[in-house]
């Protein structure tokens, strides 16, 4: 591949090597800025171009998910609206993990291999071998989520209920269950400026928990969200690396999720089952 970018912030994008007939997949997540969606579009309308016999987009963090219906008037469906550009630059399918909303495979008239972090966090709270473990949730939209590692891990499940003044900003939340004594463990799909989950933390703290951690499916980590979090009562945030993370905190540990793409990427090549490597 080779970008070539003008003065005005306008880029084209060119393979540098033939890809007719073959099988093409383009690995991209769509995180802000709006420039790595527009070169996802623009590597598949050429790969479109190129001949080649299929175009698979690859998209760990699938950005404009949180626009996923009309919650108010006079707004847009970002996360529809992106589905469209995929399908009509020309994409065969598309692999994606832990969308802010599952009903958005159903924005796509092809097939979509929805992936889940589960598969690597699950062993990865195994391996803490926590006493008095509780999954908690830091609002109720993500309990679904929270419910499920739950029930496999056979342990409480907390929810914390929020009201929120606007966006990215949290007015008050309650705490609805037992943490006295217990070690927290927060289950959320994206962290953005980690007010709600260092919120809960500190809360969860006051009410007598004994440690907090945060698991998170992507840390988009945007503006304040490092310094929160270290100076948050959290003991660690565990993210994947769906999405590059710069701005380093001590407190942050991300999990690779390479191995389980690569082996989907695989199994879709070779028309393998790919829902026997999901976990729960």
């Amino acid at each position: 591949m080779n970008i070539t970018h003008f003065a005005d912030g306008e880029f084209a994008v060119s393979y540098e090597e033939s890809i007719r007939g073959q099988h093409v997949f383009l690995v991209q997540s769509t995180f802000p800025n709006s420039d790595n969606l527009m070169e996802l579009l623009l590597m598949i309308d050429a790969a479109k171009r190129a001949s080649a016999k299929s175009i698979i987009a690859v998209v760990p963090y699938f950005g404009w998910a949180r626009q996923d219906r009309k919650d108010k008037p006079r707004v847009s469906i970002g996360a529809k609206l992106v589905a469209d550009l995929l399908s009509v630059a020309g994409i065969d399918r598309l692999i994606t993990m832990d969308l802010h909303a599952d009903q958005i495979q159903g924005f796509f008239d092809i097939p979509v291999d929805h992936l889940y972090a589960s598969g690597i966090f699950v062993p990865y709270i195994q391996s803490l071998n926590l006493e008095n473990l509780v999954i908690a949730t830091p609002d109720v939209g993500g309990s679904k989520r929270a419910s499920t590692y739950a029930k496999y891990l056979d342990v409480p499940l907390v929810l914390c209920h929020k009201t929120r003044e606007k966006a990215n900003v949290v007015a008050s939340m309650q705490i609805i269950g037992d943490v006295k004594d217990k070690n927290v463990i927060l289950i959320d799909d994206m962290v953005d400026t980690a007010g709600t989950i260092t919120k809960a933390a500190d809360i969860m703290k006051e009410a007598g928990a004994l440690s907090v951690r945060a698991i998170a499916s992507h840390g988009v980590m945007s503006g304040p969200a490092s310094e929160r979090v270290q100076n948050s009562q959290l003991e660690e945030m565990v993210f994947t690396d769906s999405i590059p993370y710069s701005n380093r905190c001590a407190k942050v540990k991300q999990l690779s999720i390479a191995d389980m793409f690569a082996e989907t990427i695989r199994r879709v090549m070779t028309n393998e089952s790919i829902s026997s490597q999901y976990l729960i």
